[in-house]
């Protein structure tokens, strides 16, 4: 994996070099092993590279970028990796196209002479990439499918530049840090910033399955890919089950072939082994195509038994005889990363599982460059809570409303919940559920997602921060309505579109990164989400089961003891921590004098929330995590503390 960076300058003036070499050392986390820039001042435009190397594949300094083609009219900087580029390559050279390395970087390049920009739909792989032509002084940028693979641009009429991170794009003293409101009201809603936006105005980020080409000062996006309408594998009465048999054999053999793919590295590779059935999944194929045991990692917990999971991964690498690493660590051993994480983002991210995510990357990467993760699956077959609960809500409707809004949610309001024991939790669940439980499908979902609601986002924030028209509904009802198919499928599309690339492989990018640690997702090549979208949602949540067509196609290849297993979660106790070893940071980041000087939340509303915490009366821990993650980055990055 790499960091890629770049400028273009439309005022006649060439691209600062002191100033690319700083945006590409800021990247120096994601490619520890090579950095280098190009420069071009043609006419009134000029054009600055920049590149830091994870070397993966073809390790020799004929993989260094950034790279060029023949003649040197073509320049690329390339973050990822392209699964079918061998295939890819000998159609190229059938057309008489020469290579100088082994790398999928330089395959790009002559795929993009022969074909232009349209030739990236036929990548399969995930990627980040910036092409430019000297001929045409054309830049085209293009993100992956689905956005495992993060990049971020700046525009302002007079320059452009882009990176793999917005810290990369600050270095420019140039570019404005000014807080863009209709994103913080994302974050608020969301707990994560979906693509385009960022937290800062004019920064945006480069959607998944998307092409921004860029001449002249002008902008053009097109869109490369998306899941089509589908011809649904809907079971009928007759062949059912000669149906579901083909679909699970077709399944079977599109994700072992997309897990054999990716098995091919240069250097050491792994898998992440939670104990979950998608990393199960991983590994038991990759234990199917491997010549040699698999290294598994899994971490534990020493004591926290309510979040440990080890034992689950143990089994799993005994089942396939995998060389397994468990890595156990005590709750204080996983505080002292939070201030690690919490410098780690360049805008308000709010996933506590962030900081387990860092903790394995980092473990991870002591013994493995490369590691292969499960990723992916809850959202392409059903893995979630929030799925099943159109079919809860259809069934609470048939009670009575007069029982229903008289006697029963009045009583289960009034109750305590919690995240530290399970009866908390599943209280807390329950009042999720019913204050999901909408008039409309799209408000239905869209709340079930939201962490502030409406009303409480208008008593927290100021009136100088507040926004009349949130975005959030709008997006999830656009999403929502997108494809013809069942209500599961259209919740699983809206997530593989908004959350899946905004927040779990945004997390995972930036954690495993800053250990310079490449992550492949298996599940989320492109072919087999197509695949997902053809099978129905009945198929998917069956008999009460989550992810029943998932499970069944792969039941041979994990143990017994996952076949019914409900999904936990890679979470961690924030609500108990925030009440004790983690007090310091409601203390330092929202305190009445600091949330007064700064001007954007209402303190009252703050303390409010801090109060039913600490008096056990209901768990608002995530709120206020999602807070103290806002405070952290504002601290850093808008009242000038150094990034």
């Amino acid at each position: 994996m790499c960091g890629i960076c770049g400028k273009l300058d439309f005022t006649g003036s060439p691209v600062d070099e002191d100033l690319l070499r700083r945006m590409t050392g800021l990247l120096a986390h994601r490619g520890p092993d090579d950095s280098g820039v190009y420069l071009r001042h043609q006419g009134n435009v000029s054009c600055g590279l920049g590149h830091r190397r994870l070397s993966i594949i073809d390790l020799t300094e004929a993989g260094r970028q950034p790279m060029s083609n023949e003649d040197r009219t073509v320049w690329m900087v390339f973050n990822g990796e392209i699964y079918n580029f061998a295939v890819l390559r000998e159609e190229l050279e059938r057309k008489g196209h020469r290579f100088t390395s082994r790398t999928d970087s330089e395959v790009i390049i002559h795929l993009f002479e022969e074909e232009g920009s349209a030739g990236i739909a036929r990548l399969v792989g995930m990627f980040a990439l910036a092409l430019w032509s000297e001929k045409t002084r054309t830049l085209v940028l293009a993100r992956d499918h689905v956005g495992i693979k993060p990049l971020v641009y700046y525009r302002d009429g007079k320059k452009f530049l882009f990176a793999s991170e917005i810290k990369s794009l600050l270095a420019d003293p140039a570019v404005r840090k000014e807080m863009d409101l209709e994103a913080l009201d994302l974050y608020l809603s969301l707990n994560y910033i979906p693509a385009p936006y960022t937290i800062f105005k004019n920064i945006r980020k480069l959607r998944p399955g998307h092409i921004l080409t860029v001449r002249d000062s002008v902008l053009n996006e097109e869109r490369f890919w998306d899941i089509a309408p589908p011809g649904m594998m809907t079971p009928a009465d007759a062949p059912e089950v000669r149906c579901f048999e083909e679909t699970k054999a077709t399944l079977f053999r599109t994700l072992e072939e997309a897990v054999r793919s990716q098995m091919v590295a240069d250097v050491s590779l792994g898998a992440f082994l939670s104990g979950g059935i998608d990393s199960s999944v991983i590994v038991g194929l990759m234990a199917r195509n491997a010549p040699r045991p698999v290294k598994t990692y899994a971490i534990g917990f020493k004591d926290m038994p309510m979040y440990d999971e080890s034992c689950y991964a143990r089994e799993v690498a005994a089942f396939h005889h995998t060389e397994h690493h468990e890595i156990m660590l005590s709750s204080s051993e996983i505080i002292d990363t939070i201030p690690a994480v919490l410098a780690s983002f360049d805008e308000p991210f709010g996933d506590s599982s962030a900081v387990p995510t860092y903790v394995v990357a980092r473990e991870t990467a002591r013994d493995v460059t490369v590691a292969l993760s499960g990723d992916g699956g809850d959202e392409l077959f059903a893995g979630y809570r929030m799925y099943k609960g159109e079919a809860w809500r259809r069934r609470y409707r048939l009670i009575p409303r007069f029982l229903r809004a008289g006697l029963l949610e009045p009583v289960i309001r009034s109750l305590p919940d919690s995240r530290d024991n399970k009866y908390g939790e599943h209280i807390r669940r329950i009042k999720k559920f019913l204050r999901g439980a909408k008039e409309t499908f799209a408000e239905r979902v869209f709340s079930w997602n939201e962490l502030f609601s409406p009303e409480s986002k208008k008593a927290l924030l100021t009136d100088s921060y507040g926004i009349d028209h949130p975005l959030g509904p709008e997006l999830f009802a656009a999403a929502l309505s997108r494809l013809p198919t069942d209500t599961i499928n259209r919740m699983l599309y809206a997530d593989l579109k908004i959350s899946l690339p905004a927040d779990m492989l945004h997390k995972v990018d930036k954690m495993s990164m800053c250990h310079s640690l490449e992550i492949r997702v298996p599940l989320l090549d492109h072919r087999v989400c197509e695949l997902a979208f053809k099978i129905g949602g009945e198929w998917k949540i069956r008999h009460g089961r989550s992810k029943y067509v998932f499970v069944e196609t792969f039941k041979e290849i994990l143990p017994q003891s996952l076949h019914n297993r409900p999904k936990w979660g890679f979470e961690m106790p924030i609500s108990k921590w925030l009440k004790s070893d983690l007090r310091y940071l409601i203390e330092e980041n929202l305190s009445q004098e600091r949330i007064i000087r700064e001007g954007i939340f209402h303190y009252p509303a703050v303390k409010k929330l801090i109060d039913k915490l600490m008096s056990n009366r209901s768990d608002t821990s995530w709120q206020i995590w999602n807070l103290i993650v806002f405070q952290a980055w504002y601290s850093r990055y808008m009242e000038g503390r150094q990034y």
